[in-house]
């Protein structure tokens, strides 16, 4: 049987209080009290809480109730905002890598992201840092400091500080800003719904590995052994690792690992490059590597051997070639979470993003001082030439 409900049990909140005479449950909500008893009185019906309530037909119209009523609950939403007008929100930054330049393009392209959303430094935000340097051992402790500074949101670079930031905390948001494998790596349960309290972006594309072995072939027809340097601690780097392995196999090409883990690792890495006599070089993507890049750059130099890397800033740094999903993009879009995040929506109503902008960047100069001409095929697809 369909039964009409009363607009003053509808509108305002339930409460565990005595029931009235009618069976209704007075509010204990002062402002509905106050709101609802202004109504009243204006008709000259004013009752003490307890007793029956007068009916909506006699002598009050039910659409004038409902627009008073409603009126005083609308307000309470815009007085709670009003409260956090002058709030300046925290940001933690996390990596497991080195301290961000702030002169760099990364930072600029986070800092203006904010600042076009209404997000200023000093005015209605501050950063809180906290940069492990390639030592995974203080990735625990780190993380636990954002925590105990009670953040209101960490945007998490890579993959190792968001899962070490998600086992500080089960209730802070994190954003990921590029992370490796959000599914595989156990930082989410679904990429379109992610639950908990971690969501952002994604770094994981289909066949990402097999594309820069094939641009590698493009470049160099008698490929035939690869050597790959990749971060053994970073479990996107070692799924990377595996898709390069099987790519290689399809396309016949022998590949030699390379492992590293820590920064004391690629001395003894890169001095064995020329003796493994690979006719090229993979470098697998993460903080680790990122903050090595130039360092590799200058040893494929001296070694003479044509390099692949994951993104563009390998290039800049002197790097021959990258292909991978544009970082700039990505953490613009992670900007869009953060905002909407600090703007009270959950993290586990925002789905994962995976990555739609990549970009191939061939560096000139470093391809003449290896004695390589470039096909025009290549140059031609390339979206950007360091020349």
């Amino acid at each position: 049987m369909h039964r009409n409900r009363n607009p003053l049990t509808t509108l305002l909140p339930r409460s565990r209080t005595t029931k009235t005479h009618c069976g209704h449950k007075p509010s204990r909500n002062p402002a509905v009290q106050q709101s609802t008893a202004s109504v009243l009185s204006s008709r000259s019906e004013v009752r003490k809480v307890g007793s029956v309530p007068p009916r909506l037909s006699d002598p009050m119209k039910r659409r004038e109730f409902i627009t008073l009523v409603g009126g005083a609950a609308a307000a309470w939403p815009l007085a709670a905002y009003a409260q956090q007008a002058g709030k300046v929100y925290r940001i933690g930054v996390f990596t497991a890598g080195a301290p961000f330049n702030r002169q760099s393009k990364t930072w600029s392209v986070f800092i203006d992201g904010l600042k076009e959303l209404g997000w200023t430094e000093g005015k209605n935000i501050a950063f809180e840092p906290r940069y492990a340097e390639n030592d995974l051992a203080r990735l625990p402790e780190l993380a636990a400091e954002l925590v105990r500074l009670n953040v209101d949101v960490i945007l998490a670079i890579g993959t190792l500080a968001p899962l070490a930031a998600k086992r500080a905390s089960a209730t802070i948001p994190i954003v990921m800003a590029n992370a490796g494998d959000p599914l595989g790596s156990g930082l989410v349960v679904s990429l379109a719904q992610p639950g908990g309290n971690v969501t952002g972006m994604s770094l994981m594309a289909p066949d990402l590995a097999g594309k820069r072995l094939e641009l590698l072939k493009e470049l160099l027809p008698r490929l035939s052994r690869v050597a790959v340097i990749w971060n053994a601690a970073n479990p996107y780097s070692a799924r990377v690792f595996e898709e390069t392995r099987g790519a290689a196999k399809t396309l016949a090409i022998e590949l030699q690992s390379l492992e590293v883990r820590g920064p004391d690792d690629f001395g003894v890495v890169l001095d064995s490059v020329g003796r493994k006599r690979a006719d090229a070089l993979v470098t697998v993507e993460d903080p680790l590597t990122f903050n090595h890049r130039k360092q590799i750059a200058e040893s494929c130099a001296k070694n003479r051997l044509p390099a692949m890397y994951g993104l563009r800033e390998y290039a800049d740094a002197g790097g021959l070639m990258a292909y991978g999903a544009s970082q700039e993009d990505l953490f613009r879009r992670s900007i869009g979470y953060v905002d909407k995040i600090l703007k009270g929506v959950k993290p586990a109503d925002l789905p994962v993003q995976q990555p739609t902008k990549f970009e191939l960047i061939i560096n000139l100069t470093t391809a003449k001082a290896l004695g390589l001409e470039i096909p025009q095929t290549l140059l031609a697809r390339a979206d950007e030439v360091i020349d």
